[in-house]
């Protein structure tokens, strides 16, 4: 897709970028007018795909990957993508059935993508075994 705007942003796999994806995302978004609501939604969405990523993608050992953000606005829509090049996930569907988690010794609560699907307009989930994880993302921005 050919966007009006782009970023791609990289960070180490460590719980520490979380909120720092969150704010880079929200920054970016902003370009569009939205709502507050709008913020928090995309911020919240970012923040699970990004959790995601560096607990499951890099369970072993986080430090030494890598969570690639990506950004693009198009018309009146944001798209995002959280990519890891970790463990990847073998059943995509169990791993987006509500309270589902492949790490329950951790406390997870698994909601992830329920949370991404809920506050999002579009949700797709792109992942092998050994290949890592894309989760796409995108949300329309209706201005006033």
């Amino acid at each position: 897709m050919i966007y009006d705007n782009e970023m791609t942003l990289e960070m180490k796999a460590t719980s520490k970028n979380e909120s720092f994806a969150r704010v880079a995302v929200s920054a970016f978004a902003a370009q569009l007018d939205p709502t507050i609501s709008d913020i928090s939604d995309i911020k919240t969405a970012v923040s699970e795909a990004v959790t995601n990523a560096i607990i499951h993608g890099y369970d072993e050992e986080p430090y030494l990957g890598v969570v690639t953000l990506k950004c693009g606005i198009s018309d009146d829509t944001i798209y995002i993508e959280v990519i890891d090049k970790g463990r990847g996930i073998a059943d995509i569907e169990e791993a987006r059935t509500p309270l589902y988690t492949s790490a329950p010794q951790q406390e997870r609560s698994g909601m992830g993508f329920t949370i991404m699907e809920t506050f999002m307009d579009g949700v797709e989930v792109i992942s092998a075994p050994g290949n890592g994880t894309c989760i796409r993302m995108k949300k329309r921005i209706v201005r006033a």
